[in-house]
């Protein structure tokens, strides 16, 4: 059995639709279709699940939203109408969705944003169900609720938890094909909630573990998972085979291409993921293992992040002080705060976070009390870092990698802000300015991909620059 997982684009339009159902068709083993909510049909397009945020924001500031409203059902409805799906089928979706949307004043507003973007999804795989049916085909929209797919309960933030996977696994006896709404789960009190952004790789991934599935694809819209952004380099080298850790480095350092949570569930029931592209099902795509053989280039992928901040603490002799790391990181955890990394030095330690939840009132209450319980000598927050990592399995067994990288920053005229490496030699990231990031990757990539294409010109100019 196979655990199929089609995103927004796959789904954006009719005509996405029915290649996704002959995707589906094609291979008997693919018992489980998991979907995400209508994506862009085009560039200036809007995604669903962007709309349903729209729609939920506005109700919640006390507007009607009726036009955001109105250009959410009009995308079902466009699409029921060139699937040529009966009229008594529109209008059950049509009122799914109503009802979903429905808000009811003093409603919590996190319940209530969990609910709507859960639509997105959850209409998705009503509609694909029943035109799997209109095609002759035994398949049955599941809905999480009933299948079991159990979760914690905080809103937009969702994790499976462990009782789940018994009853999810009874999926597998389930006659035809199981459409699934990807993104969203139930708590043990019924209440809906969802996972994180781009969550519906989660689901895909928890489903494949729960019913043992052999592999796990994962349809999106590229032919393969890229050892760099496409957008900085023209036609960069493609990854075939890519380890489990690796992919996990790579996807939480800027990798949009798979959510950085999904392969937990996955690697932990040992089941291999393909990334493959549903304009073009033939390609092999990228296949996701345990393990792999290094060949002669040491490094996987390169990718970039923003959004960064980091918090200097320097107090003489502080490798002397036990219990000083713990009391940092204590406060921070009493503020709210979860940190990224934490690389430092005999007489000092950086902390580095996510910049959007370092908030200017959280800033002033972390540095009033590392000087007065910590004792600091002295404190700096820096703003405005992008980290940079290059990952790969074979750089442990490789001589001079950091030496190659850095001197390819350096002649690239990018200041290092940091550099952490982890014991397990599978990344080395670097902190830099988020006006040097897009440069520095393209160093990097030069570097370890000499033989590759050219910068995209109008990135040249910027690094000439």
């Amino acid at each position: 059995m196979k655990v199929a997982k089609f995103g927004g684009t796959s789904l954006a339009s009719a005509a996405q639709i029915k290649k996704v159902c002959e995707i589906v068709k094609t291979d008997e083993s693919r018992k489980v279709i998991v979907v995400s909510a209508p994506g862009k049909r085009y560039k200036e397009d809007t995604k669903v699940t962007d709309l349903l945020i729209q729609y939920a924001e506005a109700r919640l500031s006390g507007q009607s939203g009726e036009e955001t409203y109105a250009r959410i059902a009009e995308r079902y409805t466009e699409i029921c109408g060139e699937l040529r799906l009966p009229k008594e089928t529109a209008e059950e979706i049509a009122l799914h969705l109503s009802q979903s949307l429905l808000y009811v004043p003093g409603e919590n507003a996190g319940r209530f944003m969990d609910r709507v973007k859960a639509a997105g999804e959850d209409t998705c795989a009503k509609l694909v169900a029943h035109y799997l049916q209109s095609q002759g085909k035994e398949a049955v929209y599941v809905n999480p609720k009933e299948a079991g797919l159990l979760v914690t309960g905080e809103p937009g933030n969702a994790h499976v938890l462990p009782e789940a996977y018994e009853k999810l696994s009874l999926l597998a006896e389930q006659p035809g094909i199981v459409v699934f709404p990807g993104f969203f789960g139930y708590t043990p009190e019924g209440e809906l909630v969802t996972f994180s952004r781009g969550g519906s790789d989660v689901t895909g991934s928890i489903l494949a573990a729960a019913i043992k599935a052999e592999l796990y694809e994962n349809f999106t819209d590229v032919d393969s998972v890229y050892v760099v952004n496409p957008h900085l380099v023209h036609e960069p080298k493609d990854i075939r085979e890519i380890t489990y850790r690796e992919m996990r480095e790579l996807s939480y350092s800027g990798f949009s291409v798979f959510h950085e949570e999904a392969l937990y569930p996955a690697y932990r029931a040992g089941i291999p993921v393909c990334i493959k592209n549903t304009n073009n099902p033939q390609a092999p795509g990228t296949m996701i293992v345990s393990e792999r053989t290094v060949h002669d280039n040491q490094v996987a992928g390169i990718a970039s992040d923003n959004g960064f901040c980091s918090i200097y603490v320097g107090k003489y002799l502080l490798n002397k002080e036990i219990g000083f790391g713990r009391r940092l990181l204590q406060i921070l955890e009493e503020e709210g705060l979860s940190y990224e990394h934490t690389p430092s030095g005999i007489d000092n330690i950086s902390v580095i976070l996510r910049e959007k939840d370092l908030t200017p009132e959280i800033e002033q209450r972390v540095v009033e009390r590392l000087k007065r319980e910590l004792h600091a000598e002295e404190i700096l927050v820096e703003r405005g870092l992008a980290l940079v990592m290059i990952v790969g399995e074979g750089m442990r067994r490789s001589v001079g990698t950091s030496a190659r990288a850095t001197a390819a920053l350096a002649k690239a005229r990018v200041n290092l802000e940091m550099i952490n490496q982890g014991s397990s030699e599978v990344s080395m990231m670097f902190g830099v300015k988020e006006v040097d990031a897009d440069r520095a990757v393209i160093a990097l990539y030069e570097e370890f991909f000499p033989k590759a294409a050219a910068p995209i010109a109008d990135i040249a100019v910027s690094v000439n620059a």
